[in-house]
């Protein structure tokens, strides 16, 4: 019985290394799928026909090509927001317009999501500068954009201090942030001059906080206000107004962090970047 065991010895440690060469090999395999991911990123093949992003390094610094085939290729970047973050289906208002665009009957295309949970401003202008997300831009011709409220909120975290911040305290970073909104929007007409651009405006996730409530409606009124003569200055750019949706209804639209819009709450704001695309296809349409 003893001589048995000593004899299976071996093949148990061979079967180990086997095992652990395979697992390692794995390992490696998906760092490197996930790295190319990153550097060569493809489109959401749930929402188009899954087609192919091909990034040869030299293609991120060129114009982009004009996109005329009736397809809508969505980019999204920015904040949480832009990413989803809240929605218990994981949608968030990028995935949930599109599909709204497509039972329109449009060819939709959601490329990659570019967006970064707590992405401020300032990170978003060098991020700009990534050859990834530049040729995800390039490759788009409708552009969600949703930034601001980090800088303006710190993310949620006013709710945790002691002393809510006052009017004043909030506005101070109105200008800094708004003349970066404005390079983050010139810099994105650069990336690609004929996509159509759309800035999701702030709403005020604390109407309902006593000592929140008149500061952040305040403050988040003059931020809208201040990119709404950006976006005025350019052509195909639009404001997607979200404030009116969730004045009155943070109850139903807010997550449970009280800062992000829940499945519900992006519903709505995609029914309004929907309707916003429309209406400028439709004016565009008009004038050719």
């Amino acid at each position: 019985m003893k001589r048995k065991t000593l004899d299976s010895a071996p093949w148990i440690w061979r079967t180990i290394s086997t095992v652990s060469i395979l697992a390692t090999l794995l390992l490696l395999f998906g760092f490197g799928y996930a790295i190319k991911d990153v550097i060569y990123p493809e489109g959401d093949s749930a929402l188009g026909t899954g087609q192919s992003t091909k990034t040869p390094a030299d293609e991120a610094s060129k114009p982009a090509a004009p996109v005329d085939d009736g397809k809508i290729r969505i980019a999204v970047i920015g904040d949480s927001l832009a990413r989803g973050t809240g929605d218990d289906e994981g949608l968030g208002f990028v995935r949930r317009a599109g599909n709204i665009l497509k039972e329109q009957g449009h060819d939709v295309q959601v490329l990659n999501n570019l967006g970064v949970n707590g992405l401020r401003t300032d990170a978003l202008l060098s991020k700009l500068d990534e050859q990834g997300v530049r040729y995800v831009l390039q490759q788009s011709n409708f552009i969600l954009l949703s930034i601001g409220a980090n800088d303006l909120f710190q993310g949620g975290q006013v709710l945790q201090g002691e002393d809510p911040p006052s009017a004043e305290k909030l506005a101070a970073v109105l200008p800094e942030t708004s003349k970066r909104l404005q390079e983050i929007l010139k810099k994105v007409k650069e990336i690609n001059p004929e996509a159509q651009i759309a800035y999701i405006g702030l709403y005020n996730p604390f109407g309902d906080v006593k000592e929140l409530e008149v500061p952040g409606n305040a403050v988040v009124a003059a931020w809208n206000d201040a990119a709404l003569q950006i976006l005025n200055q350019e052509d195909k750019m639009t404001l997607v107004p979200t404030f009116d949706l969730f004045e009155n209804h943070l109850g139903e639209y807010l997550s449970s962090d009280h800062f992000h819009p829940n499945g519900a709450g992006y519903e709505e704001i995609a029914v309004r970047i929907a309707q916003e695309y429309q209406a400028e296809t439709t004016a565009e349409g008009s004038t050719n």
